[in-house]
């Protein structure tokens, strides 16, 4: 808990790595002189203090030297805001979207100067041009840029996203400034990723469905780039998106597969250790087919420590053990922390070790069939319980059935996983048998009909949930304050839950309250169009030039603002904000009746005299949405300079709010 609290507030705070190191240097001798004189301190915990603050000193030092920015070495200590010479290392290769390939890499030197920290690198997607791979070494001339933050309200900020990891900048360029090294040395994630490839490669040549195919490459190896936008959305409605991820459920299913295959070394001498040793190196082989992505290698950390506490055959330790798996991990990254995917894992095993054995005492069935569905419900019901208010944070979404698709899939999972790595065994060998290819598709195909029939019952999905940060924190301590009051139904634990839910209500009471009092007027930035979201309480009225090319942009907006209703109307030529007015050009280019408008804003291109039309009608500000052409942006905002009027573009400053008491 306090290494999380260390890293925490090295983030956010950005302590630089030599503050808490010189804090934990001068903190050992402290720390010997407390143990040595603990006997005399009459009670003081100065030893316990002592070591909460290395801990927490020891947090902040290591997200320190992970995120690298305050070291001299860092590249954002040089001049990089002119056309430069990097050279950078691909460290991972992203999922590309219609327009762009994108790739995390490392900076190893910046103008033959050495340098280091993470980059994103956005390329235009060439059909002509071959893809860069892990451990590929470029020399790219280019300049790097801050990353923009979103340009509109309420949307995904993939600007935090990418700092969460460390990457702060970002250049574009294209293939014409590259220059690949034509060797480089190999890492073990570059190998891996290539075997990777490589095993995928084999599986193409089998007569698999394309979906199939897909549903396999996610479920085995982690690769999730070729699921069709249908199924990937059919597994999260119905509650299913966790078995297209290999996580906690896939290696923990691997690891008992992995403990009966090896049981019958503990015939021999010192075979328990054998058979511990022999599921920690299959484990980390599987990571390796898998590619060692992060989310693989992680579950596979936690999963090791599992396979040692079950070894020590002591059930009182698993929490300290998969607590000792987390520190280990979050030592090594501590930016894994900030990670959807990491606090789920560990949210959902937590809950499993403590809340299942509470589900299994409260009704034991002697019935076989009734015991193991029960086993299967509980197991479902704890992680779920466990990662509720983190998924309803990230995903604001709730699928009612996630039981049923668990109930049907995963008993199964187990055959699944291992018809796979046998098919992938006998495919890298060239041995793999039409029967196995056409048997195995079988079986995918008859789980995604099973996701996909449990998907379509939309009315079990529960969708655009408001769910903010003081939600989840107070949802947690629902969550922890039921399960003890159920175990221990006395006095306290009545209160502190009762305390919660109440805590729960008045927060969402106090939101409606503030709903109901606000009113704002947002002009937001969409490409060949213009919109403008006027919130009225709980009541959202969009005016726009194309009401169907909105986007997501007002389903972001409701889900975060609490919207009840909303409308669509065509955008006016007029609108008052309070006692001021905004007027808004479009195409026709018709200059407004009366002067000194304080608001006015350009669409769809208007061909005006720029330094006349101010001259005539003398605006307080002028705005520009994402329906112009840039160059015409660009020539407006420097004739704005000149005449000294406040210039916002969207493209460029993101959304604008007019606020109604003060602008």
């Amino acid at each position: 808990m306090f290494l999380i609290v260390g890293i925490v507030l090295g983030f956010y705070l950005d302590i630089a790595p030599h503050i808490p190191f010189i804090a934990i240097i001068v903190l050992f001798p402290v720390l010997y002189y407390a143990n040595k004189r603990q006997a005399r301190n009459n009670g003081v915990p100065f030893f316990e203090f002592t070591t909460l603050l290395i801990t927490i000193s020891l947090g902040v030092l290591v997200v320190g030297l992970s995120l690298s920015n305050h070291l001299g070495s860092h590249y954002s200590h040089h001049n990089f805001t002119q056309d430069q010479l990097w050279q950078m290392k691909v460290r991972e290769v992203l999922k590309p979207n219609p327009y762009t390939q994108r790739y995390v890499v490392e900076v190893e030197g910046l103008e033959q100067e050495k340098a280091t920290g993470k980059l994103l690198l956005s390329l235009p997607v060439d059909s002509t041009k071959k893809s860069f791979k892990i451990d590929d070494e470029l020399f790219v001339l280019s300049k790097a840029e801050i990353i923009q933050p979103p340009l509109n309200p309420h949307q995904f900020n993939y600007k935090d996203y990418l700092g969460k990891q460390g990457i702060f900048h970002q250049i574009r360029t294209d293939h014409e400034s590259i220059i690949v090294q034509e060797t480089s040395p190999s890492t073990l994630i570059g190998l891996a990723s290539n075997f990777r490839e490589h095993l995928i490669a084999k599986l193409k040549e089998h007569p698999f469905g394309a979906d199939e195919l897909a549903v396999i490459q996610a479920l085995l190896l982690g690769q999730r780039d070729d699921i069709s936008e249908t199924t990937y959305n059919n597994y999260a409605n119905a509650g299913a998106i966790h078995i297209l991820a290999v996580s906690g459920l896939h290696v923990g299913i691997l690891l008992f597969i992995f403990q009966f295959l090896l049981s019958p070394l503990e015939h021999f001498p010192k075979g328990k250790t054998l058979k511990l040793v022999g599921v920690v190196v299959l484990l980390w082989a599987y990571a390796f087919v898998a590619g060692l992505s992060p989310s693989i290698v992680r579950a596979v950390t936690m999963f090791s420590f599992v396979a040692y506490a079950l070894y020590l055959n002591r059930p009182t330790n698993v929490f300290n053990i998969i607590a000792l798996s987390m520190w280990f991990i979050l030592l090594i990254k501590p930016l894994f922390l900030f990670q959807v995917g990491f606090q789920m894992s560990y949210a959902a095993v937590f809950s499993i070790v403590w809340i299942y054995p509470k589900l299994q005492r409260f009704w034991f069935p002697e019935h076989t069939i009734v015991r193991k569905t029960w086993q299967l419900l509980s197991v479902s019901l704890a992680a779920q319980l466990g990662v509720l208010p983190i998924s309803l944070f990230y995903f604001h979404q709730f699928p009612a059935l996630f039981f049923v698709s668990n109930l049907l899939i995963i008993p199964f999972l187990g055959l699944i996983l291992g018809l796979g790595i046998l098919a992938m065994a006998l495919a890298l060998l060239n041995q793999l048998p039409t029967f196995l290819v056409v048997s195995y598709n079988w079986v995918i195909q008859i789980m995604n009909s099973i996701v996909g029939w449990v998907a379509q019952q939309e009315e079990f999905v529960i969708k655009d949930i408001p769910f903010d940060d003081v939600q989840l924190v107070l949802g947690y301590a629902i969550v922890i304050s039921l399960v003890v009051f159920l175990s221990q139904p006395k006095l306290k634990p009545t209160l502190i839950l009762c305390s919660g839910i109440i805590a729960f209500q008045t927060w969402g009471i106090w939101n409606q309250i503030q709903l109901r009092q606000k009113e704002a007027l947002v002009l937001v930035h969409r490409s060949r169009n213009s919109i403008l979201l006027h919130q009225l309480g709980n009541a959202l009225h969009i005016y726009a030039q194309d009401s169907v090319n909105v986007g997501r942009i007002a389903q972001d907006y409701l889900v975060a603002e609490r919207i009840k209703s909303i409308d669509n109307t065509q955008l006016k030529n007029n609108y008052s904000i309070g006692q001021k007015k905004l007027y808004i050009i479009d195409s026709l280019g018709i200059y407004p009746i009366e002067r000194n408008q304080d608001f006015v804003l350009f669409t769809q291109s208007p061909k005006i005299n720029l330094e006349r039309f101010l001259d005539s009608v003398r605006p307080k500000m002028v705005l520009a949405d994402g329906s112009n052409y840039p160059s015409y942006v660009s020539r407006w905002k420097r004739t704005c300079a000149q005449k000294e009027i406040p210039f916002h573009h969207t493209g460029e400053k993101g959304y604008y709010v007019f606020d109604f008491d003060t602008d």
